[in-house]
């Protein structure tokens, strides 16, 4: 059988729960199973692969625990019984693509006509419970908060694609309109939901093409990870994002009990330690994270900007009654300076990207070890293939 020997090097950061991908080669075809083991222990690790447009095939795993600096070996090889790992599976629902993480509900997209746009909802935490609101989706919730109907668990939106209005559903508003899933992956690591989308205005004309790719991870511990990206085409003409506050490429509304002007212990915190809605509402940051109690038990939802992305480190606009979003487009109001301009056009025939991680972790950002997390998605360890 085939075989290869893995060797990852975790770097200059202890490694917990990271999700690991590498490139081991050409293949004719795609295995029908993998089995990957440690070197040192003996012990198998749930691994899975793909193969990409160029006949590369990629293997995932997770590693559960590496210091800095330390190494680990592994054998990956083909196998004929695989090991029954329970993994990552996503089921069409209706109009509700569920996603469910070692046979427990994780989250849903929703992706019905029935609304403007798509969104994930519910979001389950590290104890089972709700971490984003969930008003409008339950009106009769008690506690939820009846404001900013729009903002819709987690989400992307903008509020002037040429000039167009797809954040608020007011009046004129326009729709992500669901097209079609170009990919829908379930298995022991990862599962994937690949939704191709179309931007229209209230009239339903086409103003841009979207493909939003979000990656869901099987950890061994409650917290999650998600990696979500979205890749914009000017495929219908040239496009400008607006410099406008409303709007978020990656928008999440916590649940009510979380907000910090809650009065519970909500709290607001990024990557260069500012606090509160003040010291992080339009300010630049590599990550921002919104923790406060559920049901009495403190959980926390970090957003993770990519280096690649435009405009890296995003702004984050991030307020005390719940909601958080990076959105490097509204400098205008970031700054109260109307002679700013956070507009971007993007030719037409181009795309624009941008990808984030969701890291959804107990306790703080301090107990939450965020920062030590981001590393794992901007500083992933290294991997040789012999």
């Amino acid at each position: 059988m085939p075989q290869w020997t893995l060797r990852l090097a975790a770097g200059e950061h202890c490694r917990v729960e990271c999700p690991v991908k590498v490139k081991v080669g050409a293949v004719t075809a795609k295995p029908a199973s993998l089995m990957l083991t440690e070197t040192a222990t003996g012990r198998v690790v749930p691994c899975q692969g793909g193969v990409d447009g160029e006949g590369n095939l990629w293997v995932h795993w997770i590693v559960d625990a590496l210091r800095a600096g330390a190494t680990r070996e592994y054998v990956l090889e083909t196998c004929d019984d695989p090991e029954p790992w329970p993994g990552v599976l996503v089921v069409d629902r209706d109009g509700r693509m569920e996603v469910q993480i070692a046979d427990r509900f994780f989250t849903a997209y929703n992706y019905g006509s029935q609304w403007v746009k798509p969104f994930l909802w519910p979001v389950v935490g590290p104890y089972d419970d709700h971490i984003t609101r969930d008003y409008p989706m339950i009106p009769d919730v008690p506690g939820e908060k009846h404001d900013h109907h729009h903002q819709k668990s987690l989400y992307t939106a903008h509020g002037s694609v040429n000039g167009v209005d797809d954040w608020s559903e007011e009046t004129g508003h326009g729709s992500v309109v669901h097209r079609g899933f170009a990919q829908l992956v379930s298995g022991p690591v990862l599962g994937v939901i690949q939704a191709d989308n179309d931007w229209v205005s209230k009239d339903g004309e086409k103003v841009m093409s979207e493909q939003r790719t979000m990656v869901f991870y099987n950890l061994p511990g409650p917290e999650k990870i998600v990696d979500y990206t979205v890749h914009f085409r000017a495929d219908a003409g040239p496009v400008t994002f607006g410099d406008t506050k409303e709007g978020g490429i990656l928008a999440v509304r916590v649940a009510t009990t979380m907000d910090e002007n809650s009065g519970l212990g909500g709290k607001i915190e990024n990557a260069y330690g500012g606090v509160s809605e003040k010291e992080n509402w339009g300010k630049k940051a590599p990550w921002c994270d919104y923790s406060g109690p559920v049901k009495d038990r403190f959980v926390g939802i970090t957003i993770m900007d990519h280096l690649d992305n435009p405009r890296y480190p995003t702004e984050y606009h991030v307020r005390a009654y719940g909601l958080m979003t990076a959105n490097p487009f509204a400098w205008h109001d970031y700054k109260a300076d109307p002679t700013l301009d956070g507009s971007l056009t993007v030719p037409a025939g181009e795309d624009l990207i941008f990808r984030y991680r969701l890291y959804i972790h107990r306790g703080d950002a301090k107990v939450g070890k965020v920062g030590e997390r981001y590393h794992d998605f901007i500083n992933p360890p290294t991997v040789q293939v012999v």
